[in-house]
């Protein structure tokens, strides 16, 4: 059984019960976790040839079998469940001409105590959800810093991932997302804001990060005022296109002096990544979907929808992929693969393979002024080191990791053709998995943003309205969560109410210092209990006292028989 119980917090101009902004709370049922721990009791896990090992791919078992035993035996998703319910979650439907039923949008919405404050559009890196960002609360809205501007926060998930619906099939998935994003911001109140990525660009899947944030910028520069944009995938001038900035270009590289908007360490970048700056290749670096099994992504979908230990694994390959010098505990691993499976990854398949496969054009508005942006890159001036920790595993996995190039580096004048660059900044190093690593790299770009964005455009304002800037009381936690059970992989979890935004850190997982040995026995005789043996869940009561907030005017309580 499944029952979805939401008190609507704010009703929208329609006055539909689909685009009133609720309060949102996960509840997982015990029986989905049940069915979880039985696929991994059973995991059937590949034989391994004996040394030497290949080089040609990683051979990750040695980690593999650790992490399911303690996934099986010391991972709780219960107190995962209950630090991520205080964040301050909601959730609310639009209607979009593809899709029959309106698509809802879960995001985190936390306003700043402060005043003069600035609304801040947050983009997840995909494939994350808002879920795994709500460490970056405390670091906008309550910066350390006096000096510093503050924030109030918008972070969603994107379609289909976290617990947003999906896009229907063959949707122009930026386009579409995009203006779910700025229709989100204005319902919530926020007539003019600021948008930031949290990821690369240049190496985010099908460059999503970047794409969603480019159409932003042109296609609602009149709400979305500035962005600030993380190691963009731009390219070098064109004679035809750009005469004055190739001119530029042609000298300043010629000299590899600092002048015309370029500096020296541009062209040390350009050699550290191994760019030919000798040779003008006009071509940015593209991420072919194949390369991941990701052009028909339906196929790997029954896989993984089907495995938690696969989904473990492909979530270890990103990680290492985007964080190769970071050990990450076994608590953080497993948190980031549990938020993918619940909802399922077939969703963030399918987007990022669509995005791909049938890109758009994003031209900048007829418009007589440039979208403002801030350029946040990267030197790769780091010295290359061994992987934090001294584990023989995460040792291996450095070895046996993955043959990928360096990342491309995109000099910031180059910008200067399509974008009004108001700030920048040259970080040294990589970025890595910036927005756990690093994430005051992101505040600095976005603090440089508005500074500069303030100057010149009076509608950024930022809002002194005390009323606007309330935090939500503080409330003593539920004796019982009303759920919205999960009964099946595709069912959308969901209930009501929310607690205080955490402190910064709040969701970083405990650091764990061992790790259950194997203790797993597969053998040919191992069989897979009926799903009919599963324990039905019994819906839990509503609680007595209502939810924090606006008071509501209505309660939509829906029941679905399932299971």
């Amino acid at each position: 059984m499944a029952a979805e119980i939401e008190d609507p917090a704010a009703a929208g101009d329609s006055g539909s019960a689909s685009e009133e902004v609720k309060p949102y709370r996960i509840h997982v049922s015990s029986r989905y976790l049940n069915l979880t721990k039985q696929k991994l009791e059973i995991a059937r896990l590949p034989h391994e040839l004996d040394d030497p090992k290949s080089t040609d791919w990683w051979q990750p078992k040695s980690q593999v079998e650790p992490l399911i035993d303690f996934w099986l035996e010391e991972y709780q998703w219960r107190d995962e469940e209950k630090a991520l319910n205080g964040l301050p979650q909601f959730r609310t439907g639009f209607t979009i001409p593809q899709s029959q039923s309106p698509i809802r949008i879960q995001f985190i919405h936390a306003r700043s105590s402060h005043s003069n404050v600035i609304p801040l559009l947050i983009i997840p890196p995909f494939p994350l959800s808002s879920l795994s960002l709500g460490h970056l609360i405390g670091l906008f809205t309550d910066p350390a810093e006096a000096n510093h501007q503050p924030f109030h926060v918008v972070i969603p998930s994107l379609p289909g991932l976290g617990f947003s619906d999906a896009l229907p099939a063959n949707s122009a998935v930026i386009s579409s997302t995009a203006d779910l994003l700025d229709s989100l911001m204005k319902r919530l109140g926020y007539s003019f804001y600021l948008a930031t990525t949290t990821g690369t660009g240049a190496s985010s899947p099908a460059h999503i990060d970047y794409k969603l944030a480019d159409w932003l910028s042109t296609q609602y520069a009149d709400s979305c005022l500035g962005t600030h944009f993380i190691s963009p995938p731009l390219t070098k001038p064109r004679l035809q296109a750009a005469p004055l900035a190739w001119t530029k270009w042609s000298i300043a590289r010629f000299f590899e002096a600092s002048t015309l908007g370029y500096q020296s360490k541009d062209f040390s970048a350009l050699r550290q990544s191994g760019s030919d700056v000798a040779k003008k290749s006009t071509k940015t670096a593209k991420l072919p979907p194949n390369k991941y099994g990701f052009a028909e992504p339906n196929t790997l979908a029954y896989a993984l929808c089907d495995s938690p230990t696969g989904l473990l694994v492909f979530v270890m390959k990103g990680l290492r992929l985007l964080a190769p010098h970071k050990e990450f505990t076994p608590a953080e691993i497993i948190g980031f693969t549990q938020l993918a499976w619940l909802p399922g990854p077939e969703a963030a398949m399918r987007f990022w393979a669509h995005c791909a496969r049938h890109p758009e054009t994003t031209a900048p508005k007829k418009s007589p002024k440039k979208p403002n942006v801030a350029l946040t890159v990267f030197l790769g001036d780091e010295q290359k080191v061994r992987p934090q920790g001294n584990s023989e595993a995460n040792a291996d996995a450095s070895v046996y990791a993955f043959n990928t190039a360096k990342p491309m580096y995109s000099c910031p004048a180059w910008a200067e053709t399509r974008y009004n660059v108001l700030h920048t900044n040259r970080a040294s190093g990589n970025p890595g998995f910036l927005v756990w690593e690093r994430p005051e790299i992101i505040a600095a770009g976005v603090r440089g943003l508005s500074a500069a964005v303030l100057k010149i455009d009076k509608r950024l304002q930022p809002s002194s309205n005390p009323e606007m800037a309330t935090r939500p009381q503080e409330v003593e936690p539920a004796a019982e969560i009303p759920s919205s059970t999960v009964t099946t992989p595709g069912e959308q979890p969901s209930s009501p109410g929310f607690e205080i935004p955490p402190k910064s850190g709040l969701l970083a997982p405990p650091k764990v210092s061992e790790r259950l040995p194997p203790v797993r026995e597969i053998s040919d005789d191992t069989k897979v209990a009926s799903h009919e043996t599963l324990p039905m869940k019994t819906p839990s009561p509503v609680p007595a006292t209502p939810s924090p907030g606006p008071p509501p005017t209505t309660t939509t309580t829906t029941t679905t028989e399932g299971g």
